[in-house]
């Protein structure tokens, strides 16, 4: 019989012998995010949240801890989707199609990934010859609606946009409480 020796263990292979910190949020991990994003009828297609009849969102995360969340956002039509400003900073990665801002001279491009300043304010539009857009978001704080002033008309927020998804699942039979597991 040998005796293994700590010089002959290899100690990158033990896991971690301590409890992790008192109150921490647990892990989320949801298989085939970007399957369901490139294909959004190829999985649930109740996952997915209408805001209008050409725009979804698919949430990953609602952290109300921490003031975010994070959604693939998918367009069906070409058009103006909204004028706001962003009270955190947001980053964008282009899954599919493509869109850009009235108010800058740049294209998010499939495979582009765009990063938004807080306090940035901006017009979304996806082009009317792009059949579908799909962008992975993460948004912190904010979306203030506003008019070409800047006056406010309205906003959404990680509470907001989770209240909206609680209620879609419950209509669609997944039950309100569906949201809550995607909240940290």
């Amino acid at each position: 019989m040998s005796v293994v020796t700590p010089a002959d263990r290899d100690y990158r292979k033990i896991p971690y012998r301590h409890p992790q910190p008192a109150g921490m949020v647990s892990d989320l991990v949801l298989p085939g995010v970007l399957q369901a994003a490139r294909d959004p009828m190829g999985g649930d297609p109740r996952l997915w949240v209408p805001l209008t009849d050409t725009v979804s969102f698919r949430p990953i995360q609602f952290n109300v801890s921490q003031g975010f969340y994070v959604h693939v956002m998918r367009v069906t039509q070409g058009g103006v989707l909204s004028r706001h400003r962003h009270t955190g900073a947001v980053h964008a990665l282009v899954l599919k199609g493509r869109w850009h801002y009235l108010e800058h001279d740049w294209v998010a491009e499939e495979g582009s990934y765009a990063f938004e300043p807080p306090g940035e304010t901006h017009t979304l539009v996806v082009p009317d010859d792009c059949d579908e857009m799909l962008t992975f978001f993460l948004v912190h704080g904010a979306l203030v609606y506003v008019d070409p002033d800047g006056v406010a008309t309205g906003y959404d927020d990680v509470f907001t946009r989770r209240a909206t998804a609680a209620a879609h699942y419950e209509r669609v039979g997944l039950g309100a409480g569906f949201a809550q597991t995607l909240t940290r």
